[in-house]
């Protein structure tokens, strides 16, 4: 494991080459506005929710949410993660706390509207995260407290079934793959959570808006699919991956929505364009690199500093293929448990073994990757636990990996100079630069 320098680093942006990219971001500024106005000024219910929580109940009410990793990113890309954990060691919090899930936190803990995006966050109707790991709890617990709202945990079961395949059949055995009795109860839960929301709110769930949104979603996903398996095939890659993240992630969050369904569509239809006309994401393509890990927030020109300096491309991330596999599903006119077995299993496929393995082994073949750098943030349990047996699959296949000890939105132990020549080291070590 190589461990970044001590030194503070400043991140770059990245650099935008797709219309689309542009307008999501646009469309994200806008929503923040807009949700200000709804909650700050006209007094709407919203809430804070993890990103493996059921988003598409909050949507199917019209109750607005901000999703903590997305804010956690949001800080991170403005620099303000470093100012907000020592606010957190201030007020005696231990300086090993999972930093992504806990930056959100800490910038209400600060309580400083002149630095905080927005101003800071405006008091939520609820916060809800699924308990995934030890710190959770405790990090939604005491957030909720500090906000004077209340928090709302789901439970995370263990999976028995163990099917390192589960890609291949998540579509349609989508029952069978996560199980009938994990599913039933995250459907009584989020029913237990549908009720708590019009309770407090004085909206009501509409089960028939709620599966058009399904069925939207499929849609929505299925063009973001249909992207990913045209990048993978394609030679040059025609897309950088801050660009597949953005057009990914953003449309993600409002996901089912008219905007998110066109927007995924413009994205496809620009994909294939650059295809069709033999436009890559570098210049001189040399080397299909995959990123095993959240986004490198903040410092997001990271990646193409590379494709820059020696035509390395970042092919693979876990945002864009994940539209595939884990959210489209065959509805069988039960959306409900559709929506389940999506959101019961989120966690497993992308951090711990063997799911998470077996399908990232399987994406390197599928996309002819070269070799890997893995994110392995020391603070974050989570993205930890499957990341070993992940690099170890991927190095028994024959594809070199680079495990960077670093965090995805804390830039303390970050230096981009460095970091870049660490890893064109590594690729000329492996002579594949």
């Amino acid at each position: 494991m190589t461990r970044a320098p001590s030194t503070t680093g400043t991140g770059q942006r990245m650099r935008k080459t797709l219309a689309c990219t542009a307008e999501a971001a646009a469309y994200q500024k806008a929503y923040g506005m807009d949700l200000r106005r709804r909650v700050v000024d006209e007094g709407e219910p919203f809430a804070i929710v993890q990103a493996d929580t059921p988003h598409e109940i909050f949507h199917a009410m019209d109750i607005p949410i901000i999703t903590n990793q997305w804010w956690s990113a949001y800080i991170s890309a403005k620099q303000l993660s470093g100012h907000y954990f020592e606010v957190l060691g201030d007020k005696g919090y231990p300086g090993n706390s999972c930093k992504y899930c806990s930056l959100g936190f800490a910038c209400t803990l600060a309580n400083d509207p002149e630095t905080a995006p927005w101003g800071g966050l405006p008091r939520p109707t609820v916060l809800v995260a699924r308990l995934t790991c030890d710190c959770i709890q405790h990090v939604f617990g005491q957030w909720a407290e500090a906000m004077d709202t209340e928090f709302f945990p789901m439970e995370a079961p263990a999976w028995e079934h163990k099917d390192p395949r589960w890609f291949e059949n998540a579509l349609d055995d989508w029952e069978e793959v996560y199980g009938p009795a994990r599913i039933d109860l995250m459907v009584a839960e989020m029913r237990e959570l549908i009720a708590l929301l019009e309770q407090r709110t004085g909206r009501r769930f509409d089960e028939e808006k709620f599966r058009h949104l399904m069925e939207q979603i499929n849609v929505q996903e299925g063009y973001i699919w249909e992207a990913n398996q045209a990048l993978a095939k394609a030679r040059p890659c025609p897309v950088s991956i801050g660009e597949q993240m953005s057009n990914t992630m953003i449309p993600q969050w409002h996901r089912g929505s008219d905007w998110a369904v066109a927007h995924a569509r413009k994205f496809r239809d620009e994909v294939m364009e650059r295809i069709a006309q033999g436009e890559g994401a570098a210049q001189d393509e040399r080397v299909r690199l995959m990123w095993i890990g959240a986004g490198l927030w903040h410092d997001p020109g990271f990646y193409q500093a590379l494709e820059e300096k020696i035509g390395a491309v970042f092919v693979w991330s876990m945002y864009m293929p994940f539209a595939g596999p884990q959210y489209i599903r065959a509805l069988k006119g039960r959306p409900m448990e559709a929506l389940a077995s999506r959101i019961c299993s989120m966690n497993e496929v992308l951090h711990l073994p063997p799911w998470m393995n077996g399908w990232m082994g399987n994406e390197a073949q599928r996309c002819g990757i070269d070799a890997a750098l893995v994110l392995l943030p020391p603070d974050n349990r989570l993205s930890q636990s499957g990341t070993r047996m992940t690099a170890h699959t991927l190095e028994e296949a024959g594809v070199p990996v680079l495990m960077l000890d670093a965090d995805m939105v804390d830039a303390a132990n970050w230096d981009h100079d460095r970091m870049v020549t660490l890893v064109c080291d590594f690729l000329k070590e492996k002579r594949l630069a």
